[in-house]
């Protein structure tokens, strides 16, 4: 396997991964413009923007036409939009690269904005999803974020509000496009049976006249808080279970405390044998899964914990977590539990050298956000991590003031009472 990265006069990078045992390619295209760069009368632009693009182009002039021009040349087209990125990825079959690479610069390039309202009305259902029959907010993540950061687009839901969405005709999808669709502001990863010369000089045909400049940076997110309690949210739906998160915030990915964070999250959530897992559902019986996330953005980032139990479960899985958190700071890891979380990160990372997928997003991704890790990076990492040093970062990260916890469902007010006991008297160390 071999790697390579290049930049084209107008800014646009390339990122090629040789892998010529594989018989497809994988090409992903990143552009720098998600949630966090909206303004909070167009949010959920970044998104909307996303779908558009698949409503027809100055090549294919409708999705359908779209959709049979991938599938002739291997692929299946699709997208996400996140707090700061949109991507769109195919598979590609490598006798096709040419024809598809010119599918994805029409696509990013030249859209048409067809049948705006009719997309509109997609999106309104998408964004439904996180609201329940009274049009309250339940979309947990959603829920911890407003409390993290108040009034800054990284409170806002991804898809956006009704609102907002209203607010959205083809000038402002227009604008936006203009000043975010920009080769400096882009990153193309093509990963598997292709050459770096076939990837340089399909990328100079379908992207080497494409000009724009390069846009401003988002607003910063507030700096952490060093003091506070715990906050919380308590938004009541008709279900037969409780949805509990309890999320902590983080720096960013480039602070020092990141990688040891992403350790923290395997300890506590990797696998049946993990410690989460281990009490609430092995030895409490107290929920079916329960899941630990991390989300890292630039300057700031969140450990989330969720799960879904019965409400009059709540109180005892509340303090449960907490006592975990606890334990994260009081206790150090173990010598054997490391190791086992060590080794199974090793293979993980072992694992990805088989899947063009996932290395085309580890380095075009990183590509755009200025933040490569090289497999042999996180090997370094991993190997040179001690339980000291996941202790100090639990001590300097675990803040009651960092805390914030959403719940959503038949909650009752005594346990509520007694949940915000507990939060208000949390204390890790």
């Amino acid at each position: 396997m071999q790697i390579y990265q290049d930049q084209l006069a107008n800014g646009l990078r390339l990122v090629t991964v040789d892998m010529p045992h594989l018989h497809s390619v994988e090409m992903v295209c990143y552009i720098g413009a998600g949630a966090r760069h909206e303004s909070h009368r167009h949010s959920g632009i970044s998104h909307f923007l996303e779908h558009m693009l698949f409503r027809g182009n100055d090549l294919h002039p409708s999705s359908l036409a779209l959709e049979r021009a991938f599938e002739a040349v291997g692929g299946a087209v699709n997208a996400a939009t996140d707090s700061e990125t949109t991507c769109y990825f195919s598979r590609l079959h490598p006798d096709a690269l040419a024809e598809g690479t010119k599918l994805f610069a029409a696509l990013l390039r030249t859209p048409h904005w067809n049948d705006i309202d009719i997309e509109r009305r997609v999106i309104l259902e998408e964004a439904l999803e996180d609201l329940s029959e009274s049009g309250e907010m339940i979309n947990p993540d959603v829920l911890t974020n407003r409390l993290f950061w108040p009034g800054h687009p990284l409170s806002e839901p991804t898809v956006g509000r009704s609102d907002s969405l209203a607010n959205i005709d083809r000038s402002a999808l227009a604008a936006y496009h203009h000043q975010h669709y920009v080769p400096s502001n882009t990153v193309v990863t093509m990963a598997g049976r292709i050459s770096h010369e076939q990837a340089l000089a399909a990328i100079g045909s379908g992207f080497s006249d494409w000009t724009g400049e390069k846009p401003a940076p988002p607003l910063a997110a507030p700096e952490l808080p060093e003091g506070g309690h715990p906050a919380s949210v308590w938004v009541s739906d008709s279900c037969s279970q409780v949805s509990l998160q309890l999320a902590v915030q983080l720096p960013g990915r480039r602070n020092d405390d990141a990688f040891p964070m992403r350790i923290w999250r395997r300890i506590l959530s990797w696998g049946g044998a993990s410690r989460l897992m281990l009490k609430l559902r092995e030895e409490l019986g107290l929920t079916y899964h329960v899941e630990a996330n991390l989300s890292l953005l630039d300057e700031v980032g969140c450990l989330t914990i969720d799960l879904a139990l019965q409400p009059d479960s709540l109180a005892v899985v509340v303090e449960e977590v907490l006592k975990q958190l606890s334990i994260m700071v009081r206790e150090a890891v173990q010598e054997e539990e490391l190791q086992r979380v060590k080794r199974n990160f090793r293979f993980d990372i072992d694992y990805s050298r088989d899947h063009a997928e996932d290395l085309a997003v580890r380095y075009g991704w990183g590509q755009l956000v200025g933040y490569v890790r090289t497999l042999e990076d996180e090997l370094a990492d991993i190997d040179s991590i001690t339980s000291s040093d996941l202790q100090r970062v639990a001590e300097r990260c675990l803040v009651p003031g960092r805390v914030a916890m959403a719940v959503v469902g038949p909650w009752r007010e005594k346990e509520r009472i007694v949940v915000e006991e507990l939060l208000a008297g949390w204390q890790p160390s």
